[in-house]
């Protein structure tokens, strides 16, 4: 009688660890086993007021996405020049009639990673859900095994589809209009823009993005960046933040295709 009870725990153990393995492989193959993203993520440089940034503690300047100027072929390079000189311009005189946002548009899928404002990451089975603190943008990355749409109409966001690798989070964004910029100093693209990021989760506390740009018709091979991301402490809480309302304290308005002094 003992000697059958015994026999019937180790069968029904190694019932369960056969159960649980087979579970962990279905997981693993159906997508299921995710890296924890969450959280409120901030830049760990410091700012002004202007949106002169002190380097990443490491190096990478947080307007861009590297240290040097991104390999463009001479139109884009053309582009890049004239948006850098309207940077400028909009610093002295107050007005720049070539950045996106001074229009109050969405800054694209990348650059929502230069600006300096927190941002929140949450995870659902189906979606990922990136929520900016600048102007309220939202990002939608579909892990729910869908392909992008055939034909899909290029928007500010793109089209954000991702997979989780292990610890890591792989989104490939297609379909950008070739309205935003890159980054906040005015690198541009086309159309043709395949934006590769892979998220991963350093430690407790730290967010790593690679990013991989590649678009034949503006750049003359493809290129990389990287950002690091600091959690917010608990109880930290994203304030309300309207790009046209900035615009108006700073006192400027849009008046046709020129920014005024009010």
């Amino acid at each position: 009688m003992r000697t059958g009870f015994i026999g019937s725990i180790v069968v029904g153990i190694a019932t369960l660890a056969v159960t649980s393995g087979l579970l962990a492989q279905s997981a693993s193959r159906s997508g299921t086993a995710k890296a924890d993203l969450s959280g409120i993520w901030n830049r760990r440089a410091v700012s002004d007021r202007f949106g002169n940034f002190a380097d990443d503690p490491g190096g990478v300047p947080f307007l861009g996405f590297g240290k040097s100027v991104p390999p463009l072929r001479s139109e884009g390079m053309d582009k890049y020049k004239a948006n850098r000189q309207g940077i400028a311009e909009a610093r002295a005189k107050g007005r720049d009639d070539l950045d996106p946002l001074s229009s109050c548009f969405p800054p694209g899928p990348a650059r929502i990673f230069t600006l300096p404002r927190p941002f929140e990451i949450r995870q659902t089975p189906d979606t990922v859900y990136i929520l900016s603190e600048f102007d309220h943008v939202v990002r939608r990355i579909y892990v729910d095994g869908r392909v992008t749409p055939d034909g899909y109409p290029s928007v500010w966001m793109g089209y954000s589809i991702g997979k989780y690798e292990g610890d890591t989070l792989l989104v490939d964004t297609t379909a950008i209009s070739d309205q935003t910029w890159i980054d906040s100093l005015g690198t541009p693209h086309s159309e043709d823009l395949h934006l590769t990021e892979r998220f991963r989760r350093v430690n407790q506390n730290t967010l790593e993005i690679e990013f991989t740009f590649d678009d034949p018709k503006t750049f003359t091979k493809p290129w990389t960046g990287k950002k690091v991301f600091q959690l917010q402490p608990p109880g930290f809480e994203m304030k309300e933040h309207v790009i046209c309302q900035e615009h108006r304290k700073l006192g400027l308005r849009k008046d046709g295709y020129e920014f005024i002094k009010q």
